[in-house]
């Protein structure tokens, strides 16, 4: 087992484990932490715990020490430079007539490096710009590429729910979505209707897939053959979070039953062959 804390370098960014040893830091403290691209400055979002070793990834970097004002300066002092490199990086851009949108400049917290986030449709030659760019800053330049759920997480909004992106506000990882949620959870299919700002599916869809997956495998699907207590009839409907089935039944037409007063006599799942 090993002694960590969570910490975070961006709001909603990814959370990464750090030795705080002997230190007593508390969630909300800002540290300064040593990482593979140099000293750091992050926010305490999980406090001292012990971890499995395989959750952690050797040699875990150590927190050097919980940050003080001066730091905090120098963060405000960063977010300003960031500011006027990203229009130095815009006009750059634009000499050398680059297929290529800029989305967000980020320093080091030591400045030995200035991160460009861009997006573009393919691959771009940026080799002429990077030279320019050190040649105005003198110090290390990358210049990376993101998908377009990074540009989204990184500069913000609503969502068609009216509240803040999810991706932007609390979501740590972006996990896979596909349409079969969508189809599960018996919602339009409308590209329009199911997709974020960002142009993919919205990330939503993910957080009750879980309840609709369980449900589906006591739930008979549509087709079925079932007998309940007013005899055999056809599943015509189902409603997955409730457990229940729409039967339609030769004598008495369409009744709804909860899936523990029925019984499946013949399985004829359309749904699920379309899914196989």
């Amino acid at each position: 087992m090993v002694r960590v804390i969570g910490t975070r370098f961006k709001k909603a960014g990814k959370i990464y484990y750090f030795d705080p040893e002997d230190l007593a830091i508390e969630v909300g403290q800002k540290v300064i932490v040593e990482t593979s691209r140099g000293v750091e400055f992050g926010e305490v979002v999980v406090a001292a715990k012990e971890v499995n070793d395989s959750e952690v990834v050797q040699p875990l970097k150590k927190v050097l020490r919980i940050a003080t004002q001066e730091d905090q300066k120098a963060v405000e002092i960063n977010e300003k430079k960031e500011q006027e490199a990203f229009e130095i990086c815009l006009k750059k851009i634009k000499e050398h007539e680059l297929p290529m949108k800029l989305i967000e400049v980020e320093y080091t917290f030591d400045v030995s490096k200035i991160i460009f986030y861009f997006t573009a449709e393919g691959r771009v030659d940026f080799r002429e710009l990077v030279k320019d760019l050190a040649a105005v800053f003198r110090t290390r330049i990358e210049l990376r590429q993101v998908g377009v759920r990074d540009e989204a997480k990184m500069l913000g909004g609503l969502g068609g729910c009216g509240r803040g992106l999810c991706c932007a506000t609390f979501l740590g990882d972006f996990e896979p979505v596909s349409i079969r949620m969508a189809k599960d959870q018996g919602l339009s299919l409308n590209p329009t209707k199911i997709s974020g700002i960002c142009g993919r599916l919205m990330c939503c869809l993910k957080y009750e897939n879980d309840v609709y997956e369980r449900a589906r495998e006591i739930v008979p699907c549509v087709g079925a053959t079932v007998r309940t207590p007013m005899g055999i009839g056809q599943v015509v409907d189902t409603n997955l979070l409730r457990e229940k089935v729409v039967v339609n039944l030769p004598n008495e037409g369409r009744i709804d039953f909860p899936v523990n007063k029925i019984e499946v006599v013949r399985e004829r799942c359309t749904g699920c062959q379309e899914q196989q």
